[in-house]
Formats: structure tokens, C-alpha cells, sequence
């Protein structure tokens, strides 16, 4: 189970989670920009200590949660066997998605799903470059002994 949470990327979980609804949404509904429009509507209102509202919006419930995640895989990548090399091919398959949704799609046209690319992106980068440091801090340890 383990080795499959180090392979498995997480930012497929916002990815996923924002395809089924918009895929779903423009099924039901033709028109991609009622399904864009529908990113700003109220999920959760919160009442705050000074009177006014927190409301807060299914499209930036999905941005949190793909910071969330995208910290949690900073964090796997540190690791440098062979499931961290698997989880960066997987993340960059996913950004590659992610773009050509964003390209081609009209319902995936949003500032919602743009941060979403963007973090995609952000996990493939960071993710290789700590990996190569930790691999090279690894081979220099090794040598000195």
C-alpha cells in the first residue's frame, strides 16, 4: 500500500475531482460557460467573529486542495528509488493532460483550473529537482566514507 501511495501522484486527485465535474456538468448542460461560471457559486458560508460572512467557493475549495497535495508530493519527493522516478513520469503525464484540457476544452477555460495546471507543473518541477539534489547528496555521502 505504501509503495503505491509513493507512486501514485496526488495532484491527479483535484485533476480527477474538477474532470468529473466538468465532464458531467457539460453533459447535462452544453453550454461551458454556465460550467465555468458555477466555479464562483457559494459552497460553504462561514460566519465570522466581525459580523460578516466567509463564503467560500467550490473552485477555491479545489485550489486549496491541490496546494495541500502539491505539499504533500514536495515532501515524497525527497525519496529517491525507483517509485519517485515513477511518480515524476506519472505527474508529468498528468500536467500534459492537464495543458491540453486547459488547450482544448472549453469547460476547463478557468483561473480555477489554470491554478490547478499550474500546480501540475509545479509538482513535476520541484519534484525532479529535490529529487536529483537528494540523489546527489546521497552520492557525495556515500563517497566520503
Amino acid at each position: 500500500m505504501g509503495a503505491i501511495f509513493n507512486v501514485f501522484p496526488l495532484i491527479l486527485i483535484p485533476v480527477l475531482i474538477y474532470n468529473i465535474w466538468a465532464f458531467g456538468a457539460t453533459a447535462a448542460n452544453s453550454d461551458a460557460s454556465d460550467v465555468r461560471s458555477h466555479l464562483g457559486d457559494p459552497w460553504m458560508r462561514v460566519p465570522m467573529a466581525s459580523g460578516v460572512e466567509w463564503t467560500v467557493a467550490f473552485g477555491e475549495v479545489l485550489i486549496l486542495l491541490a496546494l495541500l497535495l502539491l505539499f504533500i508530493e514536495l515532501l515524497k519527493s525527497t525519496s529517491t528509488g525507483t517509485a519517485a522516478i515513477f511518480n515524476h513520469a506519472l505527474s508529468m503525464l498528468v500536467f500534459i493532460i492537464c495543458l491540453v484540457e486547459f488547450l482544448l476544452h472549453p469547460a476547463f477555460a478557468s483561473s480555477v483550473f489554470f491554478v490547478i495546471l499550474v500546480t501540475a507543473l509545479l509538482d513535476v518541477l520541484a519534484g525532479v529537482v529535490v529529487t536529483i539534489i537528494s540523489a546527489r547528496r546521497d552520492v557525495e555521502f556515500a563517497g566520503q566514507h
